[in-house]
């Protein structure tokens, strides 16, 4: 009880306006400014001025920041958007997925699982997963699959191709048809209906 009653003394109030329109501004002893607006929101002014706290009656809170960051918290959403002055945008929702906005258009999502999605400006997707495989797709769709183990997988609309660390690569085109290299030289081609149309060593 003795450490609630100081802190009100510590925060008492050294001056009130009342305005016409129904504003109350509050200085406090120790230099702050508390601004109490007719509809319920209330802004606080750091001492220095430096630093401004806006608290609305949903519960969402604004923070001007000395160093001009602008930090906005959604409380129906509990959701917080940092805005940067470089042009940075940091979004962070309650399931700890992250957003980051670059000025230059470029995205970058850090989900929960740790997987990062990077959305560039000029179409380009990148994604790094946790287990090392990393996922890229190019603007016309085209993607390719480098997984941890070595393989990697080549998605077009023409075929999906399969290359393994041992040099052997597996073709499967869009009108069925499958061809396979090995390492050894050796190459076999399937029809649609998987009969082997050509198996030469």
């Amino acid at each position: 009880m003795l450490h609630q009653e100081r802190r009100i003394s510590e925060e008492e109030v050294q001056e009130k306006i009342e305005y016409r329109d129904g504003k109350v501004e509050e200085v406090l002893t120790d230099g702050r400014r508390i601004i109490t607006f007719r509809n319920g929101t209330k802004k606080e002014i750091s001492a220095d001025k430096r630093m401004t706290t806006i608290s609305f009656l949903n519960g969402d809170v604004k923070k001007i920041m000395p160093d001009q960051r602008v930090i906005y918290y959604y409380a129906d959403a509990q959701t917080t958007h940092t805005a940067y002055p470089d042009g940075l945008e940091v979004l962070q929702f309650p399931n700890n997925q992250i957003e980051k906005h670059y000025p230059d258009g470029t995205k970058e999502i850090v989900f929960p699982d740790h997987t990062v999605k990077c959305l560039y400006s000029d179409g380009f997707k990148e994604t790094f997963f946790p287990d090392g495989t990393v996922e890229k797709v190019e603007k016309n769709g085209n993607k390719i699959v480098v997984f941890s183990n070595g393989e990697k997988e080549i998605h077009t609309v023409q075929f999906k191709r399969r290359e393994y660390p041992d040099g052997t690569v597996k073709t499967v085109y869009c009108n069925g048809r499958q061809e396979t290299k090995y390492s050894t030289g050796r190459v076999q081609i399937k029809d649609e209906e998987s009969n082997i149309i050509l198996n030469k060593k």
